[in-house]
């Protein structure tokens, strides 16, 4: 085991793209090459070339072995050609498709050969958005002055996927109607750093990731969540909610919802409605004083909480409030607490640091029966323990430690 310096508790951890990213990467090394009758010449004199050569040499010697030569270059040439198709093929884009891309492609933005579904506008000054070539994928529109979203620069962009529209200067008024719901292939939505007011009406139906941090969103509008069920990850952080905004009927439709990032708003209560299908909740500094006993009833499927940064204190946290089996990782940095609450035994990381915890109690911390059985397989599962900040004086009791027994760092 190992004690471990201070480290600071990050602000958002996205656990859900991690796939795409992958997915991206492969997309963006295959290279389009021309079909199999367009072969480049230099492959095709090398092979004459080498030929010629081959017959002179060895006319008289070898007439089979010439033959078998010549066999082997073109079976060589028509695996490459093989190749090239596959990789053609990979990025489902005709080559004739290809070619009107990137002759569509607007004056302001660059669209790489290498990467045909993509179109790059960012970083330009636009003040809008360009007319789209119709078999667009990838918008990158981040980092420019766009404060209009309108139907009519998109309307030919209907295969679209992908839209990074962060740090533009788009206001809720800006943002005409079905401007969105055209694109009905959009999966993932950046509107980040921009002034909205409000979440964006109607959404396409297959979106699954919705990013909205840093705007000025104060309500959610009921019914904007209607026939969302493939939205899996939904990130308001640092807006202006309050409690009234984030309710049942506000996020009625999320029924596949996994990651909801509420961090940096103005809750006072734990928000309510979140769909049983949440793992990963994010509530970062708010305002939240209390917990209610039953919360995480509806909930069964809490791997990750944080609540860094509130005013819990220890009236606020009922005793088994924490003891959920589901639970992985538990972050309380930044509160109020004079005592450790009761885990469960399954949880591995919990963040107790900045408090006003004095003592560890190991009766306290460590679940019942724990201490009994050495080799039990229910033994508790803590790995990574943070007690820093508070005024907690060592030694550590050694019981903590016989408790858990797979406890690899403490920070204090």
């Amino acid at each position: 085991m190992h004690v471990r310096a201070r480290k600071k508790v990050g602000e958002t951890t996205d656990w859900t793209q991690i796939g795409e990213e992958s997915r991206r990467t492969k997309r963006l090394t295959a290279t389009p090459k021309p079909e199999p009758d367009n072969l480049p010449p230099p492959a095709q004199t090398k092979i004459s070339s080498m030929t010629e050569m081959s017959s002179k040499r060895h006319s008289r010697r070898a007439p089979r072995r010439q033959r078998l030569n010549l066999t082997m270059e073109w079976l060589m040439v028509a695996f490459v050609a093989l190749l090239l198709v596959g990789q053609v093929r990979s990025e489902e884009i005709p080559y004739e498709h290809l070619i009107s891309q990137i002759q569509a492609c607007p004056k302001e933005c660059r669209c790489p050969p290498s990467f045909p579904n993509a179109v790059y506008c960012d970083n330009k000054g636009l003040k809008r958005i360009p007319a789209i070539p119709p078999y667009t994928w990838y918008l990158y529109l981040q980092n420019n002055l766009i404060d209009v979203l309108s139907a009519d620069a998109l309307r030919n962009a209907t295969q679209l996927r992908w839209i990074n529209l962060n740090r533009n200067k788009i206001t809720s008024e800006g943002l005409e109607a079905d401007a969105l719901k055209a694109m009905s292939n959009l999966v993932h939505l950046y509107m980040e750093d921009n002034l909205l007011t409000s979440i964006p009406s109607p959404l396409p139906a297959k979106l699954e990731q919705l990013r909205l941090s840093r705007n000025r969103i104060s309500k959610i509008p009921p019914g904007v969540f209607s026939g969302m069920d493939r939205l899996t990850l939904l990130d308001l952080q640092g807006n202006k909610l309050q409690d009234d905004a984030v309710t049942e009927v506000n996020l009625k439709g999320l029924s596949n919802l996994i990651q909801i990032n509420l961090a940096k708003n103005q809750l006072n209560t734990m928000p309510l409605g979140l769909p049983p299908t949440t793992t990963q909740i994010f509530l970062d500094s708010n305002n939240i004083e209390k917990i209610p006993a039953e919360y995480f009833k509806g909930l069964p499927k809490v791997v990750s909480l944080r609540l860094n940064r509130n005013k819990l204190g220890n009236g606020g946290i009922p005793k088994n409030v924490f003891n959920l089996s589901s639970i992985l990782d538990l972050q309380l940095s930044h509160n109020q607490l004079t005592e450790i609450p009761v885990i469960s035994s399954g949880l591995e990381h919990l963040h107790l640091d900045h408090n006003k915890i004095k003592s560890v109690n190991s009766s306290d911390i460590c679940p019942p029966g724990a201490l009994d059985d050495y080799l039990d397989e229910k033994s508790p599962r803590l790995r990574y323990l943070r007690l820093d900040g508070n005024e907690i004086k060592p030694p550590i009791p050694r019981e903590l430690m016989m408790c858990f027994r797979l406890l690899r760092a403490i920070v204090i």
